[in-house]
């Protein structure tokens, strides 16, 4: 039978995909009009936008189609993504499909079937290649919201299956998708490299508005450059990536970044790329991300020498081939250029293993993990009352490539059970958990941002409520929510008449916690009794037990 409802939905797929005329390699995911709300490449905190999010009108359940032949390799549930489909083409690529709100059959029957057997909501299946063969306009699954996401829509990863790299997808449907709108720019970051240039007389970053590039700036030596700016595409207001940032100076060539492609593991790259916002057009020692590239022999950095105007133009260019120009003028003026005086043992260098030494402090940077050559401002603050002092290793975010191991020394202990320590980053919003564990006085983690640090405890388990208990049972839905202030969630386990029952969180940004109530599985007309389990990220317990009829 489920072989049967598969082929009945292959027959659909292949009448829609006979319709089509365009010779592109993909047809849309949705059977209406796109527009989106990211594009790929997109700058995010902490990486790069791996694809495209297709809005779907504000709505969950929208039928997402296969883009074209394949077969379907790799369906799950995951916290973070929501439903999780990957399918691999016949044209040579592969994409993953993200925050699904569910799957048709039979795969759906599977996946819930699994959850129950490994009493999971994180559960994925991997068909073998014939399993799931898929036609291009096929329905494959519903779109949704869950996981990470601000709004209904569809993320699509679109990878080049040979290389595993992501790549761009809009030229993959060719002019299915229309796009007449340039990117715009903002702003510029003039930078000075440290101990070589000045910018007004100044060694800190000059920030100038698109509007204002009639302003005089004089500056002396090396200088970088930065521009914030963003595409835009039709029918909506998103902010999105640009694709194409190229800069020359008086008419040469200095810098070209192309965001077409990148390897998973350059992802975490764009923080070398970026300076709060900003694209760079210089290049970093530390940082091989082939998206950009220099033509100078400084890696894109400028030197003014002389007293003249420096013509600085930048054009961009979006996916679809619209392009902007921008310029402005740097006017040469001697001026001093104060040498980058430090102490030896707060300067890391980018292509060297680096350490810090202070009392209670133990920092060790692995060889690669900075970009760039970096002067720590560091400052220990001493409060003999704490737990451990809290220490400023730069008065910047700084992010790493990869993971350092920092050391924080114990000065009091106020409870004996040293799991419940943990060590903590200070941002202006409170303390983040950084997790690590409690060893011979020092408490020891991994950390991946340079900033301030300090250690904290937490004895409060996980706080758990019931939502709306009154309707429980006429929506089929028992809802409850779990927050806790410290440590986060690290699991839950809930159960119902002393039977696993899956709970799930729909939305990453809500607490809401829920369990539909499924007759194959909970008893329908009783009394039932549930309960949860909720544990921190220090192993604060939460129980919580009620009781409802359905």
């Amino acid at each position: 039978m489920k072989h049967y409802i598969w082929m009945m939905m292959l027959v659909c797929g292949l009448q829609a995909s006979s319709q089509s005329v365009d010779k592109a390699p993909f047809v849309l995911p949705f059977d209406f009009a796109p527009t989106f709300s990211g594009n790929f490449g997109e700058i995010r905190a902490t990486h790069f936008h791996g694809g495209i999010d297709f809005k779907s009108g504000g709505v969950v359940g929208k039928t997402v189609r296969a883009l074209a032949d394949g077969y379907i390799s790799r369906v799950a549930f995951t916290q973070g993504s929501g439903g999780v489909m990957e399918v691999v083409y016949d044209n040579g690529y592969t994409t993953i499909n993200r925050h699904l709100e569910a799957f048709l059959p039979p795969i759906a029957q599977r996946i819930r079937e699994l959850q129950q057997l490994q009493e999971s909501y994180e559960v994925e299946i991997l068909p073998y290649p014939e399993e799931y063969r898929v036609v291009a306009g096929q329905p494959i699954a519903l779109g949704g919201n869950r996981g990470y996401s601000f709004g209904p829509h569809l993320h699509l990863d679109v990878l080049e299956t040979a290389s595993g790299d992501y790549i761009d997808p809009i030229p993959l449907f060719g002019s299915r998708i229309k796009d007449t709108t340039a990117p715009k720019a903002t702003g510029y970051l003039i930078v000075p490299k440290v101990g070589e240039g000045v910018v007004q007389g100044k060694t800190n970053d000059y920030k100038l508005a698109v509007g204002s590039e009639n302003t005089a700036i004089l500056a002396w030596g090396k200088i970088g450059t930065a521009i914030k700016a963003y595409d835009y595409m039709d029918g909506a207001n998103n902010r999105c990536g640009v694709h194409t940032v190229e800069l020359s100076v008086d008419g040469q060539p200095i810098y070209k970044s192309v965001v077409d492609r990148f390897a998973p593991s350059e992802s975490r790259l764009v923080n070398s790329w970026t300076k709060n916002g900003y694209m760079k057009s210089f290049i970093d020692p530390g940082n091989p991300l082939r998206l950009h590239q220099a033509y100078n022999d400084d890696r894109g950095w400028v030197t003014i020498d002389e007293e003249r105007d420096y013509l600085f133009h930048y054009r961009l260019t979006d996916a679809s081939g619209n392009s902007s120009e921008y310029q402005f003028k740097i006017k040469g003026a001697p001026q001093t250029i104060p040498a980058n005086t430090y102490r030896e043992k707060y300067h890391f260098v980018w292509d060297k293993v680096n350490y810090l030494h202070e009392p209670g402090l133990m920092l060790t940077l692995p060889k690669g993990v900075l970009y760039d050559d970096i002067t720590l401002n560091y400052q220990a603050k001493a409060d003999t009352s704490a737990i451990a002092y809290t220490y400023r290793i730069h008065d910047e975010r700084v992010n790493l490539r990869d993971n350092a191991e920092l050391c924080i020394g114990i000065r009091k202990m106020p409870i004996v059970d040293s799991t419940k320590y943990y060590m903590a980053r200070v941002t202006n919003n409170g303390m983040q958990s950084a997790g690590g564990r409690l060893e011979n006085g020092y408490m020891k983690a991994n950390i991946r941002v340079l900033g301030t640090y300090t250690v904290d405890i937490d004895t409060v388990p996980p706080r758990i409520s019931a939502v709306g208990k009154q309707n429980w049972a006429k929506n089929k839905k028992v809802i409850l929510t779990i927050t806790d202030a410290k440590t986060g969630l690290a699991h839950y386990k809930g159960s119902i008449d002393g039977k696993y029952a899956l709970f799930y969180r729909p939305n990453m940004l809500s607490s809401q916690y829920i369990c539909d109530l499924d007759p194959k599985y909970i008893t329908k007309g009783k009394k039932h009794t549930i309960e949860l389990i909720a544990v921190d990220g220090c192993g604060n317990e939460s129980i919580f037990t009620d009781t409802f009829v359905w």
